[in-house]
């Protein structure tokens, strides 16, 4: 096998998972809006703070987060969970914008020969609406959402099963997360993870577990060489 062919070889072998939320588009802001109404119609009362302890978290599991502290009557968690989604998809519609930086990480990442994927702990429905909102279904080999899982993140679940349908080794699979939760579930499968917080969790010690972080999205087309070099040492040893 000639240089070249190595090289190829090497690019499809290696991919880069995106999360979504808070990620690829700025909607903690919309979460935090439609969680607050959703619950707040059934009687919880949250604030920001609040919303900020189950970011990362499968909506169902959000819903059940907060029925098990303060019980409500009438609604049952998996209907505000569906109710949240909703709202989710109309915030999104009306509302959503692709996070800074987004479709030049994207383009960068595919330029340097990466294959590309994502994993969500959203509903394939916003998912879709998100990729279809801004183009980007062609971009995405691999879609996966957290829904059609046992567990949804700090659990690897999603991440292995994105890995499995690329049919690639989970340390030669690099995830981009904005919280805490989706870095843990991305360490957990074994991969390695850039972690990019938001303002509002930049302090989370628990990011000291990042195998990068950076500051934007901005910031990744410039990491790629940085990420390669060290992929190829590991290979080395």
């Amino acid at each position: 096998m000639n240089y070249q062919e190595t090289e190829v070889v090497s690019r499809l072998t290696r991919a880069m998972i995106f999360d979504m939320d808070g990620v690829l588009i700025d909607s903690e802001p919309l979460w935090r809006r439609a969680e607050i109404k959703c619950f707040g119609a059934v009687g919880l009362t949250l604030t920001e703070e609040d919303c900020l302890k189950t970011v990362g978290l499968r909506i169902d599991e959000v819903a059940n987060y907060w029925f098990e502290r303060t019980p409500w009557f009438g609604v049952a968690p998996s209907a505000i969970a569906d109710q949240i989604v909703d709202e989710m998809v109309a915030l999104v519609v009306s509302e959503g914008v692709p996070a800074q930086g987004a479709q030049e990480a994207i383009e960068a990442v595919q330029a340097d020969g990466w294959r590309i994927a994502l994993a969500s702990s959203s509903s394939k429905r916003l998912i879709d609406t998100v990729l279809e909102s801004f183009g980007w279904q062609s971009y995405f080999e691999v879609v996966r959402s957290a829904e059609n899982e046992s567990h949804g993140k700090p659990h690897p679940a999603v991440y292995l099963a994105a890995v499995r349908e690329l049919g690639l080794e989970p340390i030669d699979c690099v995830a981009i997360e904005d919280s805490a939760n989706g870095m843990t579930s991305a360490l957990e499968a074994g991969m390695r993870c850039i972690a990019i917080p938001e303002a509002a969790t930049r302090n989370d010690p628990r990011f000291d577990s990042a195998t990068w972080r950076l500051d934007s999205l901005r910031d990744v087309p410039e990491a790629l060489s940085m990420i390669e070099c060290e992929r190829s040492q590991r290979s080395l040893i």
